[in-house]
């Protein structure tokens, strides 16, 4: 879904701002929905945090609220 958004974010820039706009909007809250992913089986914790150090290699992953869906998705629902 992330990986979606941004390809559209990307082909958005050529585009006027208001498309360029939503694009990032959309890619912003993909990104901080896979922040938010409550992985529970150890193959899904391991996409997600392989994604997520990719994502962050670029420099991508730099917002307060990344790290706070990040970190809220590691507690425990009970």
């Amino acid at each position: 879904m992330h990986r979606i958004a941004y390809a559209a974010f990307g082909k958005s820039l050529h585009g006027n701002g208001a498309d360029s706009d939503r694009a990032s909007r959309e890619e912003e809250r993909a990104l901080l929905a896979i922040c938010g992913h409550t992985a529970v089986e150890e193959g899904d914790r391991l996409a997600k945090a392989r994604y997520l150090l990719e994502i962050e290699a670029r420099g991508e992953l730099d917002l307060p609220e990344h790290m706070q869906a990040v970190l809220r998705s590691t507690m425990w629902k009970g």
